[in-house]
């Protein structure tokens, strides 16, 4: 069989870091993280670095989006990418959004509904 062409990616708002990997068939997103020199990628992109005491366990990955384990075996050109914590809560950022919007002279307000007539 043909070795998998993988790439491990390590991305911030300011900065992408990637690492394109030729891996032996059965090779697990913990081999492909191990080989690529993550913890390099963390640094560049000037994000905390591995624990010494979890190793690649205190990582969250995922394959093309979908959060994996790390023990899930790797197809050809899969995308291996490390997620780090968000910054903002995004209900959070949707209510700050929808006041800023409120308090704004244009803004147009929902309507509220009147009670039908009583007949």
């Amino acid at each position: 069989m043909t070795e998998l062409a993988v790439t491990v990616v390590v991305a911030t708002q300011a900065q992408v870091w990637t690492a394109r990997l030729a891996l032996p068939p059965g090779s697990s997103v913990r081999d492909a993280l191990a080989q690529s020199g993550v913890s390099a990628g963390l640094q560049e992109c000037g994000l905390p670095p591995l624990d010494p005491a979890l190793g690649l366990d205190g990582l969250r990955v995922g394959v093309f989006g979908q959060r994996c384990e790390l023990d899930q075996l790797l197809r050809d050109q899969d995308r291996v990418e490390v997620y780090r914590d968000l910054v903002f809560d995004p209900m959070e950022s949707r209510r700050r959004r929808y006041a800023h919007k409120m308090a704004s002279p244009k803004a147009v307000r929902p309507r509220r509904k009147t009670p039908p007539a009583a007949r």
